[in-house]
């Protein structure tokens, strides 16, 4: 009888190989797979945000119209003669203006460009204090740079007196504005010209009577 009663005591040999997991482990186990599955889902999405705001061809970029925050849009009316709204065939160069016009304002001269009878517009307008303002979409046409208005954006810049030389203010917003521009359209920073590159005007006129002057502005350009 003694030696029934250790047989029925004894446990049933184990099978071999892994124990398979218990139910706790297989709980544990799904909320770190949920959150692996919500990490990649949020990489994801901020990938497409940047591919949204940087990624495309540079049309695709220019109709996108992103500017830095440092950038006021301030769009002008489409008045058939400032502004057209005929869209560029592409950007290859950033064209350089000064405004002509000593000790006006930057926004003085988008005020000028948004009115019916007005027939020049510039894309930027760079400030005496070194603010920036939009006047024309990046995927259209300026009235600034004549027989190059279908492949340039426009920059005008504002300046104290008759001798064209700009503020420090001026000067520095306009190199870095540029530095952008050529990055934006994915154009050499050396791709940057004067209006008077184009038709001989004497504009912008500190940088056509000092080409030194000019000079250091495309290599503070490359340089920024």
């Amino acid at each position: 009888m003694a030696a029934t009663a250790t047989s029925r005591t004894r446990s049933a040999p184990r099978p071999s190989g892994r124990r398979p997991p218990s139910r706790r482990r297989r709980r544990r186990s799904r909320p770190r797979l949920l959150y692996l599955l919500l990490a990649l889902a949020a990489l994801a999405v901020v990938l497409g945000l940047v591919a949204n705001l940087t990624g495309g061809d540079q049309m695709t970029k220019l109709a996108r119209d992103r500017t830095p925050f440092w950038v006021d849009k301030q769009i002008i009316s489409i008045n058939g003669t400032g502004r057209r709204g005929e869209k560029l065939d592409g950007v290859t160069d950033i064209a350089i203006h000064y405004t002509g016009n000593p000790g006006t304002t930057a926004q003085q001269n988008h005020d000028f460009y948004d009115q019916p009878e007005t027939q020049v517009s510039s894309h930027f307008l760079v400030g005496l204090e070194g603010e920036v303002i939009q006047c024309v979409p990046m995927d259209e046409k300026s009235s600034a740079t004549n027989e190059r208005n279908n492949d340039t954006l426009s920059i005008e810049v504002c300046h104290p007196d008759a001798t064209g030389q700009f503020t420090q203010e001026s000067y520095d917003a306009l190199v870095r504005l540029t530095a952008w521009l050529c990055d934006y359209c994915g154009i050499g920073r050396d791709q940057v010209i004067r209006h008077y590159d184009v038709t001989g005007k004497l504009c912008p006129l500190y940088f056509v009577d000092h080409p030194e002057a000019w000079e250091q502005f495309l290599a503070d350009v490359a340089a920024y």
